[in-house]
Parts: structure tokens; C-alpha cells; sequence
């Protein structure tokens, strides 16, 4: 499905947060290892059961090595609404305009939904793609494996 390759540059970007503020991969490097984790729908049942596994497990992702990043294809206020309702308190990040440009830079654009496809990439402190995994949309991540990950690179 994806045509990045692990050990590559990961392709960087900058996004509007549910705040409205902008947040820029490169930023975290040199600092942080970054989760990015890829998602089809705002307030959609698999995704709010994902994304609420991880608000309730967040202290063991975040470190002062680490952060985590959500994407979607959702327009900046629907995430506000979708973080508040759910209390997620990560940065939930839009590629709404241009649509999907940053979902399409890593391959995981579902062209014939305009939306993500339920994927995860590790970014190193360098800025080096080292980890993917990419879920069949019906599929929750196991955040057991994720967080494994995260903690064998830093």
C-alpha cells in the first residue's frame, strides 16, 4: 500500500491543529520521536474508540523524547468539536485544504473516500521514517505494539 520506504526522510509538513495552530514535522527534530497516526472520520465509531485509547493512555506515549500526532482529512472545527466531546488532549491535526496533500505524501489517501486510511509512522529524532503499520479501516490499532515501538527508539 505505501511507497515510503522505512529508513527514508520522512516527508515533512505543516498543519493546522484543533486550536487553529500551526505544527510542523521538522519542528520535533532534533528533539522527539513522533507517532503519526492517520484517520479515516472525527467522531466515527472505530476512530473515537482508538483515539480515546490513546487520550487514556497518552502518559506512557508522551515522554520528553516523544510525541503523538493525529491526522485526518477533517476541517480544523470539527476536530475542536471531536477533541472537546471526547477530551482528547493531543494535537489533532487537519489536512483538509489542499485536501489530503499530507495523506497523500505518505500514501495512505483513500482516493475513493477523500480520507486516511487508518495507518501509523514512527518518526525518529532525525526525521527518519523507522516504523509503519497500516490497519484495515474496520481494524483498531493494537497501541500495545505502537507503544513498543515508540519505546525502542528512544
Amino acid at each position: 500500500m505505501t511507497g515510503l520506504m522505512l529508513g527514508a526522510e520522512a516527508p515533512d509538513f505543516t498543519l493546522r491543529d484543533q486550536f487553529g495552530q500551526d505544527i510542523t514535522l521538522s519542528g520535533f527534530r532534533g528533539t522527539k520521536a513522533v507517532l503519526l497516526l492517520f484517520y479515516p472520520y472525527a467522531f466515527s465509531g472505530v476512530c473515537t474508540g482508538e483515539l480515546a485509547g490513546m487520550r487514556d493512555r497518552l502518559d506512557e506515549f508522551l515522554t520528553f523524547d516523544t510525541e503523538v500526532l493525529g491526522i485526518s482529512c477533517d476541517p480544523v472545527y470539527s476536530l475542536r468539536a471531536f477533541a472537546d466531546t471526547e477530551g482528547l488532549n493531543f494535537p489533532l491535526l487537519s489536512d483538509f485544504w489542499p485536501h489530503g496533500a499530507v495523506t497523500s505524501a505518505y500514501d495512505v489517501l483513500d482516493p475513493s473516500r477523500g480520507v486516511p486510511r487508518r495507518s501509523s509512522y514512527i518518526v525518529d529524532r532525525d526525521g527518519t521514517l523507522r516504523w509503519a503499520v497500516h490497519n484495515a479501516n474496520p481494524d483498531g490499532r493494537d497501541l500495545d505494539e505502537h507503544l513498543a515501538q515508540m519505546r525502542a527508539l528512544v
